[in-house]
């Protein structure tokens, strides 16, 4: 992503090249980057997480704030986008959406689906960390500290 935005800064601003492919190419990893890695990041605890409460918890105390926030807004959060998109991104399929552009890529359909794979993926990791937790609280598991690699 980075290489193909160097070379369309350098294309445009050097040679007076444009390409709308190579500028829609960087959205689209952009948008698969964060909309995929995702659930990836929650894997790790990547994410930014209010620490009032949770940093100075016990491992038990953290298992039911993650419980609670997984309960409380991760999944809900996921079946809502996961409702929501539904029909657009099946609306985009229906016709095979392509860019706006006529030299765009004609796969807007396709980015627009990332949008179901991240409800799909961030739910899903969302259920193995509650597993992990009620692991932690019931003691079959020992608690581990989630840091980012």
């Amino acid at each position: 992503m980075v290489i193909i935005q160097f070379v369309v800064v350098v294309m445009r601003y050097v040679f007076g090249v444009g390409s709308i492919m190579m500028q829609e190419s960087v959205i689209y990893l952009h948008a698969i980057l964060f909309m995929i890695g995702a659930g990836y990041t929650l894997l790790y605890g990547g994410h930014v997480r209010v620490d009032i409460f949770y940093r100075d918890a016990s491992a038990r105390g953290k298992a039911i704030l993650d419980l609670i926030g997984i309960a409380v807004f991760l999944l809900p959060v996921c079946i809502l986008i996961w409702w929501f998109s539904w029909r657009y991104v099946g609306a985009s399929w229906a016709v095979f959406e392509g860019s706006k552009e006529t030299s765009g890529i004609q796969a807007v359909f396709l980015l627009k689906s990332t949008i179901l794979a991240f409800a799909a993926l961030m739910g899903l990791q969302g259920i193995s960390l509650a597993i992990h937790s009620i692991l932690v609280l019931i003691g079959a598991e020992p608690p581990v500290e989630q840091s980012a690699p």
